[in-house]
């Protein structure tokens, strides 16, 4: 199918289909906007080619690997070099701005409006636009929260300072030792607060309530709150 064909489906053109989600945008009271990687790349953060060879070129040298998602799973020696990589990678996809002003011109947008956001990714470029903490819900973690590699509980921590001392500090593609870090509980090593495995740390709360059928999976029970109740009552309590 051609592009011309493709566009002009259900009688639209490209541009008249453009100009219809224009004066929806325009009269919606609510918006929900569902993002992932996709809107990253629009707004310039691509984790190959230039921008890679830029920021990760003696990685490159070292181990040969040719974008950034493949230096953040390699099984480095130590952590200090496991850290070197990382600080780099989040510094430049969580702290740094995009490229490209996609974010900005979508909250231009929506700024207006009753809009929630649901997205997967967790470079948080919402965020750093402008959007409101309270309107965003990220499903796969943040860059720039630490959290317990074990996880021994159910706390995250931001880690901008430390990654920031990482970045300038780093020699030698290493970091020194004294930054690399360690849960403040339990002592054991930092990890990423990305949804990886089953160790991912989400700091949600689970609330369910259903009368005489109200249930929570065991493995995130400290974190809800089940009421086994007609949740007509409940509301008027609260």
């Amino acid at each position: 199918m051609s592009v011309q064909r493709l566009f002009r489906r259900n009688g639209e053109t490209y541009n008249e289909k453009i100009k219809r989600l224009g004066n929806v945008l325009a009269e919606a009271d609510t918006i929900v906007i569902g993002a992932g990687a996709g809107l990253s790349t629009s707004a310039g953060f691509v984790y190959d080619g230039e921008r890679f060879e830029k920021y990760f070129s003696d990685f490159k040298t070292k181990y040969g690997f040719r974008d950034m998602y493949s230096g953040g799973f390699w099984p480095y020696d130590t952590l200090e070099e496991h850290w070197a990589y990382w600080s780099r990678y989040i510094w430049i996809n969580r702290y740094m701005d995009a490229p490209e002003p996609v974010y900005d011109e979508l909250l231009d947008l929506v700024k207006d409006k009753d809009y929630f956001v649901l997205t997967t990714n967790v470079d948080h470029c919402f965020q750093k636009a402008g959007f409101d903490r309270e309107r965003l819900f990220y499903t796969q973690g943040d860059y720039g929260l630490f959290q317990c590699s074990e996880p021994c509980c159910q706390k995250t921590w931001d880690n901008k300072e430390v990654i920031r001392q990482m970045v300038e500090r780093q020699k030698d593609m290493c970091v020194p030792s004294e930054l690399v870090p360690h849960c403040p509980d339990c002592g054991k090593p930092m990890s990423m607060n990305l949804w990886a495995d089953d160790t991912f740390v989400q700091d949600a709360t689970y609330v369910c309530i259903n009368y005489r059928d109200a249930a929570v999976p065991q493995e995130i029970a400290e974190r809800s709150i089940c009421i086994d109740g007609d949740i007509g009552e409940i509301l008027i309590e609260l």
